[in-house]
C-alpha cells in the first residue's frame, strides 16, 4: 500500500500557523489529529475528557494544563500524555502555543464537562 500524503487545506507550502483537524486518516492510522497554532495568550478548550489517551506534542510556546486535580506547565520541546477518561483543559501562555494533539482513536470522541 502506498503512503498517503495530506496537504494543508489552505494551500500554504509550509507548516507555520497551521490549525486543522484530521479524522479517519488513511492507511489505517487509527488516530485523529488536531494541529493547533495561536499567538493568542489565554486561549484553550474548556474542561473535557476522551475515552482514549490524548498526546500533546508542544512545538512552540507554552500552556498550563489542568489534568484531573493537577496543574502542569508545559512548554515547547515537551510531550504531554493525558490518560484515557481524565478530565483536562489548557490555557495558552503569553507567547502563544503550537502543538500537535494526537487522539488515540480514528474519530474525535469528546465529553464536555463545562
Amino acid at each position: 500500500m502506498p503512503a498517503s500524503v495530506i496537504d494543508r487545506r489552505d494551500g500554504r507550502p509550509d507548516g507555520e500557523n497551521w490549525t486543522e483537524n484530521f479524522e479517519e486518516l488513511p492507511g489505517g492510522a487509527g488516530i485523529s489529529i488536531i494541529l493547533e497554532s495561536t499567538s493568542e495568550a489565554g486561549a484553550g478548550p474548556r474542561l473535557h475528557r476522551h475515552p482514549y489517551a490524548e498526546t500533546f506534542v508542544i512545538r512552540r510556546g507554552s500552556a498550563v494544563f489542568t489534568i484531573g486535580a493537577d496543574k502542569v506547565a508545559a512548554r515547547a520541546g515537551q510531550v504531554l500524555v493525558v490518560p484515557a477518561g481524565t478530565p483536562h483543559k489548557f490555557t495558552t501562555g503569553p507567547d502563544g502555543y503550537e502543538a500537535v494533539h494526537i487522539h488515540a482513536g480514528p474519530r474525535f470522541v469528546t465529553e464536555w464537562l463545562e
